[in-house]
């Protein structure tokens, strides 16, 4: 059972539970809503035989039987504590003994939404995280909580590697949990970022030869604004770690999300479409201008990076950046120091080793793993970027410096290193 399912991830999510063979029931505030979530789903998955698996209900008439008959209770309802108690209170009246509850949450407490639920409840209730989209990020983060029982952790990560194709990473109840603690931090520094220097220059600057798929602040425009900031509040609020000060949201993102500004899904972001084409945000005046017109010649050493990374020699581009002359390269460096000093200084926080931040991120974010972009700029060289940057060069790698380790400090069967160096 999904709740929450004309909502985007819980459509999506519900659609990969159908498309796994499993009977699903989705429900929303009015049957309509919840049909309206079902033919979102077929889209996601581009499969009509999709409502085949689904019924679609509401809460008033059909919670309580639904729930009463569920082996999984599914929760994707919008992002706030409050929300989300409401309904999983309501969950744990209807729900049966066995019955599993898990919550879609991207970073909130799964302590504090099983607060004040029965012991029963309690003891099966798990956070599971799905990555957007769903259907093509297989990144999960299995998040249990206090008094969660051992073994459905198990149970849950069995099932989701096997019937859901997922890769699975055990994240701590932290705020923000594996991925979004260090993706975000660098979404939301990009933000910062381009309050002086524009979100073209951004987006070009860390870019993809950076090891990613999509630049950060399309990225924040994909996501919404007001997720995005649902996520930094939680963190700068919760997690006052060493980069606290980059995951305060900007001022001028509240401020333009007051008039409307939310992302792709309002029309427009840092980016939107105009008669004359990709229109670019002036983080100053709320206006957009074309793109085409913020040329910056400061940034031709991108060029030369990606000529590099076109013929699959991504440490040699790196290196180009690593050596590039001027402010701007400058400055990209120091967001890729900080990227992997903040990921390695969370291992054993957010989760067990950096093996589960490596996977979350490759898996999750479509970003190369922290432990992966090492391997390619060389450990020497990614500890000078820190060194340079100013930043705190983590332990772990001070240490496999220090003892001259050979060999790659990432692999994994499902990831080749160029999937994360788009060369365009």
């Amino acid at each position: 059972m999904v709740l929450g399912a004309n909502g985007a991830m819980g459509y999506r999510c519900g659609a990969q539970f159908a498309a796994s063979g499993l009977e699903v029931t989705f429900l929303a505030r009015t049957i309509e809503k919840a049909r309206e979530g079902l033919k979102g789903a077929i889209r996601s998955v581009r499969s009509s035989t999709l409502g085949e698996m689904i019924q679609c209900g509401d809460y008033v008439s059909d919670l309580p039987a639904a729930a009463a008959e569920a082996d999984l209770i599914f929760e994707a309802v919008a992002e706030n504590l409050a929300v989300k108690r409401a309904l999983l209170e309501q969950v744990d009246l209807w729900r049966g003994e066995e019955a599993i509850v898990a919550t879609a949450t991207s970073g909130l407490s799964i302590r504090r939404l099983a607060e004040g639920r029965s012991q029963s409840f309690q003891r099966h209730f798990i956070g599971l995280h799905f990555f957007n989209p769903p259907s093509i990020m297989a990144g999960l983060e299995l998040i249990a909580g206090e008094h969660t029982e051992p073994a459905l952790v198990d149970f849950l990560e069995a099932f989701c590697e096997k019937r859901l194709g997922r890769i699975v990473v055990r994240a701590a109840d932290a705020p923000g949990f594996a991925g979004n603690r260090v993706g975000f931090k660098v979404l939301n520094e990009a933000a910062q970022l381009a309050e002086r220097h524009g979100p073209v220059f951004v987006d070009r600057l860390i870019g993809p030869y950076t090891g990613r798929a999509m630049s950060p602040l399309a990225t924040i425009d994909l996501v919404g604004w007001d997720v995005h900031a649902a996520i930094v509040d939680n963190i700068h609020a919760n997690a006052p770690d060493e980069a606290r000060s980059t995951l305060r949201l900007p001022d001028y993102m509240r401020s333009l999300m007051e008039r409307g500004i939310l992302g792709r899904k309002a029309g427009g972001g840092f980016f939107g479409e105009g008669p004359e084409g990709t229109l670019a945000l002036d983080p100053a005046s709320g206006a957009y201008r074309p793109v085409e017109s913020f040329a910056d010649s400061s940034l031709d050493f991108i060029d030369a990076v990606k000529r590099r990374h076109h013929v699959g020699d991504y440490r040699g581009g790196l290196a180009i950046l690593a050596s590039a002359s001027g402010e701007a390269a400058a400055l990209a460096r120091r967001v890729l120091a900080g990227y992997l000093s903040y990921a390695f200084h969370r291992a054993g926080e957010v989760t067990a080793t950096i093996r589960g931040i490596d996977l979350i991120m490759g898996a999750g974010f479509n970003w190369a793993p922290p432990s992966a972009l090492i391997d390619v700029l060389g450990l020497p060289a990614a500890v000078r970027l820190m060194d340079e940057a100013g930043l705190p060069v983590p332990t772990l790698l001070e240490e496999t410096l220090r003892q001259g380790r050979k060999g790659p400090l990432f692999q994994h069967p499902r990831f080749d290193i160029g999937r994360f160096f788009v060369a365009r």
